[in-house]
């Protein structure tokens, strides 16, 4: 048997010496004799004998409180699961072109940024042992979310991604980079990035093979999704008069770049024109990423406090009673 809280059976010693201390001082003889001779010939009785009794009783009432307190356990083992877990970095572009509304959400038009949120979101709830990050780029790279298990919080900064975080371009190569660096120190878990853009690297100052290199120095894998239906695409803009309007336009995607990142890093280039076929894309990168590792989870007791405890009630109602009938002292 172990204790939950040990050092309160230190106490015990000096609980009791307290108790007997002040009992003894505040104890007053009943009745005065000018001499003991007076009682040599009486009977001592049982209760007399046994006068004490209430009063262990009650000691032994406070012991087992104290020891009720200090959490008695027995272990019955420690349990032991497999899980999944990957250090996984989401980067994904909302550089105006993601604006683009080529793709479908709930059968209604959508861009494809929202629909991209709307397939992280479902790709986020299905990875619940691992840490994920979030990184949003335009011009530039922003950090939306670190490596977190808290993918409540994570959900909740997706939702807040949106057009104009940043100055509109499409930094790949620095989005890659800001990815990398976030997974540099991490040991241990396989480390992997999910990059998805429509574009063609146009700002920035890290060429995107540059990061992809060292992506591949630090061992991580790069997954690259060229979104975007090929050919013109609908793209909303607003007329003179404030109302929305559809531009058909060309969106070029660099699949040859993106193509040659996940090939220097062990990974795999994907190409999603619409709402299913990028559903499917991270379905994919769902069940190629998994690595089983088996981890410790908690010890677990059987508590016997309730049988300390409920043994203290009953020698204190013993005592109570004893005290209060048979052993009732007047005065």
């Amino acid at each position: 048997m172990i204790f939950k809280t040990p050092w309160i059976l230190a106490l015990i010693p000096f609980v009791l010496f307290a108790v007997i201390f002040f009992t003894w001082r505040s104890r007053r003889p009943a009745f005065r004799f000018s001499s003991g001779s007076l009682v040599d010939g009486l009977k001592v009785s049982w209760r007399v004998r046994l006068q004490r009794l209430p009063f262990f009783l009650r000691l032994i009432t406070i012991i087992l409180f104290l020891i009720a307190l200090a959490g008695p356990r027995s272990p019955l083992g420690e349990t032991k699961h497999q899980a999944l877990g990957i250090n996984i970095v989401l980067v994904m572009d909302v550089s105006t072109s993601m604006a683009a509304e080529d793709f479908t959400l709930n059968n209604k038009r959508a861009s494809r940024l929202d629909v991209v949120k709307n397939v992280l979101r479902d790709f986020i709830h299905k990875r619940n042992a691992d840490r994920l990050g979030l990184i949003a780029f335009g011009s530039r790279p922003y950090t939306v979310a670190p490596l977190t298990t808290d993918h409540a919080w994570l959900i909740q900064n997706l939702e807040r991604v949106k057009f104009g975080l940043m100055e509109d371009g499409t930094a790949i190569g620095s989005a890659v980079a800001s990815a990398v660096n976030r997974l540099r120190d991490v040991e241990g878990r396989s480390k992997v990035v999910v990059l998805l853009t429509d574009g063609i690297n146009n700002a920035g100052k890290i060429d995107p093979l540059s990061a992809a290199k060292a992506a591949q120095a630090k061992g991580v894998r790069v997954y690259t999704i060229g979104t975007g239906s090929r050919g013109p695409v609908p793209y909303p803009t607003v007329d003179l008069f404030g109302r929305t309007v559809y531009q058909n336009v060309q969106i070029d995607i660099d699949e040859g770049v993106l193509k040659e990142i996940a090939r220097l890093t062990n990974a795999s280039y994907f190409r999603a024109t619409d709402t299913e076929s990028l559903k499917g894309i991270y379905d994919q990168i769902d069940a190629m990423e998994k690595v089983k590792f088996e981890e410790a989870g908690y010890r677990q007791y059987q508590e016997h406090f309730d049988l300390f405890l409920l043994a203290g009630l009953f020698f204190l109602i013993v005592e109570v009673l004893l005290s209060r009938t048979i052993f009732l002292r007047i005065p």
